[in-house]
């Protein structure tokens, strides 16, 4: 119904998937069980791989061939790409920093970077959705059709949705709630937000695939269902209050992968196409050929836009009531203290470590 999975590459298709999903799950307990770990995976590969971008680009400016159809510069050059990588691994490092209190990740006023990045991410995403809404608006005005070619050669479908997830993306970032709330765990595995539960997570996965679906639709298999199943799937199972270190970590694995590898999602047997495409079905839907309006269905699109917003403001209105009543700023401190997840992670805290640096904004007690 929302993708086209069927006929002989359906067996690589979900193959694809269980490889991504499994992938990630691991390389996200490789970073986060230890020190070296963290270090390697979002330190020492990014440095790396930001040499091999500038030389890419600086060999492509210079006429080289090598470069100038490189994976990467052909595929995908677009600004998003870039900025979602080095915010989410920017994330990464600062979970890091915070979970092992190191250098500024001792500090108190530094609790505040999660929310921070986290909205950095968010903004991006509602960024590109208003872009696509706008192209889409424009090429509809002017030639009838609301496909437009984006700058990687791949068509998509602007319109309402795009509005709709837009707004829900905005709202989505104050369903954020004790901005000052994060804490390390007595093991050092994770960096915990005890107030992020399931609520938030819930909407902002279902907001986030909307985004992908819109904006990154022949990618969306993989970015928009295995990349967000993969850290809710390890919050649920094993470390509740982890869920936004998990989602930084295997955001950032997964932006260095497709950086280097796009093919794998674009041009393969494991790729797939959307329903949005719908004359298209297992085709790769490159810029060679423009899709008519007949070879449209953008149900899906309206039917998560929808959803996303419904869900979103649901959110922020249970926020609203639970301020009320608590009398309790719901952004300075939890919300969601009475909660099976809250006090599930609240368990977890090093109170020793975390009593020293804490100062004013020690958490509340779940008895309180």
């Amino acid at each position: 119904m929302f993708f086209h999975i069927y006929g002989d590459n359906s067996v690589y298709q979900f193959l694809g998937f269980a490889l991504a999903f499994t992938g990630l799950v691991l390389a996200n307990e490789f970073a986060r069980r230890s020190k070296y770990g963290g270090i390697i995976s979002f330190v020492v590969i990014p440095i790396i791989l930001t040499i091999y971008f500038i030389t890419i680009y600086i060999c492509a400016a210079a006429g080289q061939s090598w470069a100038k159809n490189n994976q990467t510069y052909v595929r995908m050059n677009s600004w998003f790409h870039y900025a979602k990588l080095y915010a989410a691994d920017f994330g990464s490092v600062g979970f890091v920093l915070i979970k092992y209190k190191w250098l500024i990740g001792k500090k108190s006023w530094f609790k505040v970077y999660p929310f921070i990045i986290v909205s950095i991410n968010i903004l991006i995403a509602v960024i590109s959705d208003f872009e696509s809404a706008v192209k889409g608006y424009k090429n509809f005005k002017n030639h009838g059709t609301r496909w437009w070619l984006s700058s990687e050669g791949v068509w998509l479908y602007g319109g309402w949705w795009n509005v709709l997830n837009g707004i829900a993306g905005i709202i989505n970032i104050f369903c954020m709630t004790d901005w000052w709330g994060v804490y390390s765990s007595k093991d050092t595995n994770d960096m915990l937000w005890p107030d992020m539960t399931w609520m938030f997570i819930l909407s902002y996965d279902i907001w986030n695939f909307e985004y992908t679906y819109n904006n990154l639709p022949t990618h969306s298999w993989y970015c928009g269902v295995a990349l967000l199943l993969a850290p809710t799937f390890a919050n649920h199972f094993w470390n509740k209050g982890g869920w936004i270190q998990n989602r930084a970590n295997t955001l950032s694995f997964w932006c260095m992968f497709a950086q280097i590898f796009p093919v794998f999602q674009d041009d393969s047997v494991f790729s797939v196409v959307p329903s949005v495409y719908k004359g298209y079905k297992n085709k790769i839907v490159r810029k060679d050929v423009q899709p008519t309006e007949e070879e449209a269905d953008p149900s899906a699109q309206g039917l998560f836009a929808v959803l996303s917003l419904v869900i979103n403001i649901y959110v922020i209105c249970d926020i609203i009531k639970r301020w009320i009543e608590k009398k309790r700023n719901p952004y300075l401190k939890p919300i969601f203290d009475d909660s099976d997840d809250y006090k599930e992670a609240y368990n977890k805290i090093d109170m020793k470590i975390e009593n020293l640096s804490l100062e004013s904004t020690e958490p509340l007690a779940i008895n309180e």
